[in-house]
């Protein structure tokens, strides 16, 4: 039962952290598009209102006319929307999860004994600094040099860079991607929380008491809305990696991370140029260039040519070796009650040799071509019990000797 209580609260954690994800992601993408889509308007009535932008657009069978003011209309509405429950609800659900999934099962999720070894313990205790020092790291980053932002974006990039480094190095492949992600994810909200609504809520009060507006506001909140933009896509690889154990248990999985989000900001920088009118066909194709190094680093490597009489021998791997390999080294998590995490991992149950034939394509690709399963390598799976499962693959997959 407590298994059947936790997949409910990771589905619907899950499922609640998507929706609010793609309501801000949404509104973000929105309001960049739209800033950068304004024109100036022409009509005296506008400007006399102090509108410094506007856009004519249909939608569901309707016209909008959005309008930014330069600094604020002359009277301030009663009903005065703000964005940042989006923001909010996105890292709550977010952080829920991972505490759901990965906090609350270090040693499996957190742990890689072959990358580092430590207590569970430790593991969360390295998890919860990480996201904590990231936003201290890149709020100092801004502070310090908020003045030059090409500065402050090289420093934030090589601070990224360097944690993705670090959390591989501590962590198992499949965390340290996640956990990367939810950094730069906390670095985001954190921006919301800290700066972009405290300086919104400076402005309007300032407005409010007729009272000159200071424009530092608006320049620190425009500064860390567009870093935000730019970490949208590197967000949204970390979080969705773990389904593609390809890249994060390569041997050199932090350069495989720090590729794949710089991608992303690559293919960001077209779109957000694309918005103002400006169309750079370099910027994706770098972005595309850099995941095709990524695809040729992480190429399965061929197997050597079986040697004659090989595929005989191959043919013949005894199917009980096989399943004595599947007893010691993988239903600890695959099994109807599996010892390791309260229900079989992924519903993928591996004690029945009907269960071990249906699943042998996804053995032979997680431990012996990528060698991204046991998880960490928990149950400590040797070399020739990986070469084992291959030559019975390449045999047939035979359950019957």
């Amino acid at each position: 039962m407590e298994g059947y209580i936790l997949d409910w609260a990771n589905m619907l954690l899950r499922w609640v952290h998507v929706i609010t994800a793609i309501a801000w992601i949404g509104s973000s993408f929105y309001f960049v598009w739209l800033d950068n889509s304004l024109t100036k308007p022409t009509a005296p009535d506008l400007k006399e209102k102090g509108v410094d932008g506007e856009l004519w657009a249909v939608h569901g069978g309707g016209f909008y006319n959005p309008q930014k003011y330069l600094t604020a209309p002359r009277q301030l509405p009663e009903n005065l929307h703000w964005f940042y429950w989006e923001s909010y609800s996105t890292w709550m659900s977010g952080f829920a999860l991972l505490v759901v999934l990965y906090l609350f099962n270090a040693s499996t999720f957190l742990i890689d004994k072959n990358v580092f070894d430590m207590s569970p313990g430790a593991a969360v205790g390295f998890a919860v600094s990480y996201l904590l020092i990231g936003w201290i790291v890149y709020d100092s980053i801004c502070r310090l040099f908020n003045k030059n932002d090409r500065l402050v974006g090289i420093l934030v990039a090589i601070y990224i860079a360097a944690a993705a480094y670090v959390a591989c190095h501590v962590f198992s492949g499949r965390a340290a991607f996640l956990l990367t992600g939810a950094m730069v994810a906390t670095i985001m909200s954190a921006n919301v929380l800290a700066w972009i609504i405290p300086g919104q809520r400076k402005v309007v009060a300032a407005l409010k008491a007729g009272q000159p507006v200071d424009p530092i506001h608006g320049k620190r909140g425009k500064q860390r809305s567009v870093h935000n933009t730019y970490f949208t896509l590197p967000v949204l690889f970390a979080m969705l990696s773990n389904h593609y154990s390809m890249t994060y248990a390569s041997k050199y999985n932090w350069v495989v991370l720090i590729l794949i989000m710089l991608s992303g900001v690559l293919i960001r920088q077209f779109f957000i140029l694309k918005h103002k009118g400006k169309i750079n066909v370099l910027w994706p194709a770098a972005g595309v260039a850099a995941l095709g190094v990524v695809a040729v680093m992480i190429a399965p490597q061929p197997r050597p040519a079986v040697a004659k009489g090989g595929e005989a021998a191959a043919a013949s791997v005894s199917f009980a070796k096989v399943q004595e390999v599947m007893n010691a080294r993988c239903v600890q998590c695959h099994a109807e009650q599996p010892k390791m995490m309260p229900t079989a991992a992924k519903g993928i149950k591996l004690e029945t040799p009907e269960d071990i034939k249906a699943h042998a394509q996804l053995i032979y690709q997680q431990a012996v071509q990528q060698k991204a399963m046991p998880l960490g390598n928990v149950t400590q799976i040797t070399d020739d019990e990986r070469a084992l499962l291959g030559q019975w693959f390449e045999g047939g997959a035979k359950t019957t000797n």
